[in-house]
């Protein structure tokens, strides 16, 4: 029986086109802008050929990427607007590694100032290949240790002050993230956490100063994954809790 080209890595194009990658975004439920389309064929096709040296993303071919990975950036850029940020917020992405969910993020939500924080040198060093390739605008990376990036944000253009939106996907457990995103958030800012479960009861983010806001509930391949927001007290009050089911962004 002949095999689908989707079927194994090898058999995958290390240089998905957009056309393909605009059929594969579509069969996820996103209909995409061209630029946008065309911009997160670029990365992957950068992504994959930096993974044969640095091992980012393991063996996957690119539709596996992008169904398993950068899919979840694109249910966050649906997801971002629902929030109580400002116009123009500044994110700081921790542990950024190979981009995920920044770059392709930054693809379609363009909002305010983006900083990816990487203490690694050669995934720092593939982050600002890609925000190059990619024609970014107003993102940056910052290679170090996330507790010392708001004394860095001075020496980037971005003035002294603190986030008002922090992302982070397996940076961390999170009990041990709140402490460190209460000293990088400015009073109710938000701390997004992409996870693999809900998230526990309301009342065990309170000691750390965190009120659970939105939360939502959005399907992957294996198994449903999760956006928690956590807004940083003294704040706005929190949101009322929400599990939306989405498959689009």
């Amino acid at each position: 029986m002949a095999k689908s080209r989707f079927s194994h890595p090898a058999d995958t194009p290390h240089a998905p086109t957009p056309a393909e990658t605009d059929a594969e975004a579509r069969r996820a439920g996103f209909v995409l802008p061209p630029e946008a389309v065309a911009a997160l064929a670029r990365y992957m096709t950068l992504l994959l050929k930096w993974n044969r040296a640095m091992n980012l993303v393991g063996r996957a071919g690119w539709p596996d990427v992008f169904r398993d990975l950068v899919a979840d950036s694109l249910h966050l850029a649906g997801f971002l607007p629902r929030l109580s940020l400002p116009r123009a917020p500044l994110c700081l992405d921790l542990g950024a590694g190979a981009g995920l969910p920044g770059i392709p993020l930054r693809a379609l939500w363009s909002a305010g100032d983006y900083v990816l924080v990487e203490l690694r040198e050669k995934r720092a060093v593939f982050l600002e290949q890609a925000v190059a390739a990619l024609g970014l605008a107003r993102t940056r990376v910052w290679r170090g240790r996330a507790e010392e990036v708001t004394a860095a944000l001075p020496g980037l253009g971005l003035g002294d002050r603190r986030a008002d939106l922090l992302l982070s996907r397996a940076f961390m457990p999170w009990p041990r993230l709140l402490p460190l995103a209460a000293t990088l958030l400015t009073g109710g800012g938000i701390l997004i956490i992409l996870a693999n479960e809900a998230p526990p009861d309301a009342t065990a983010f309170a000691p750390s100063g965190f009120a659970l806001g939105e939360v939502l509930e959005y399907p992957s391949p294996a198994r449903p994954r999760y956006f928690w927001a956590l807004t940083r007290e003294p704040s706005i009050p929190p949101l009322k809790m929400s599990l939306v089911a989405s498959s689009s962004a």
